[in-house]
């Protein structure tokens, strides 16, 4: 689903180069859960803006389903992103002025989709996640944990193939957090959406079907 050959990822700051990423080669199949541990500054996030086409290698390739994404302009890119990826972040980057239900439905109306259709899916995902009672409060009226689940169903809206979670559950209580560690371990397994997670947190990795450790930008065994 997801190939990796000899990527980098280099900043120029101040004149002077900073190598993130140097040289990996990763393969993840359709369907399998995967786990990337490492220190703050490792290049963690960086990879999963590459693996969802929100950021660019300065080198190698990525291809996913078979095809060489980069090689497209950026509205072709944008437009498979849209119905081929999902995301959730540590920060749910909701919109505040909008309701769960307007947040869920959000991917639906960019991807074009009928105003019915977006409204129905949503209102299905929402039920799904245990937020059925809430979709008319707006993110300052949820819970964290709340707001993550509202994430979640955003995710799904253009029902992806791939879902990248970028510390889900970090800005969570215990409790909270192993929810939403449940809920996406069920979707994978349920729906086997290709799943990705960037996490600091052991258990939440030991859970995934895969795991690496990315230590100085290059890949070791976890």
């Amino acid at each position: 689903m997801i190939k990796l050959e000899n990527l980098s990822k280099t900043f120029v700051k101040d004149g002077n180069k900073i190598e993130v990423l140097k040289g990996l080669n990763l393969e993840i199949a359709r369907g399998d859960s995967l786990a990337v541990v490492g220190v703050s500054g490792a290049g963690k996030s960086t990879l999963i803006h590459i693996l969802g086409t929100l950021d660019h290698p300065t080198g190698g390739s990525l291809s996913i389903a078979g095809q060489a994404v980069f090689n497209w302009n950026e509205k072709k890119i944008a437009a498979f992103r849209n119905r081929t990826i999902g995301f959730v972040f540590q920060f749910n980057n909701l919109l505040p002025e909008f309701t769960a239900l307007e947040n869920a439905m959000m991917p639906a109306f960019i991807g074009g989709r009928h105003p019915k259709e977006a409204l129905d899916r949503a209102m299905r995902l929402l039920t799904d996640v245990g937020l059925e009672h809430r979709l008319k409060h707006k993110p300052g009226e949820l819970s964290g944990g709340e707001q993550q689940r509202v994430a979640i169903a955003r995710a799904l809206a253009m029902e992806p193939e791939i879902l990248l979670a970028d510390e889900p559950t970090g800005n969570l209580d215990t409790e909270t957090g192993k929810k939403i560690e449940d809920l996406l371990i069920a979707l994978n397994a349920e729906k086997k959406i290709t799943l990705v997670v960037v996490t600091h947190n052991r258990l939440l990795a030991e859970r995934m079907s895969g795991r690496i450790g990315l230590r100085d930008g290059k890949i070791y065994d976890f």
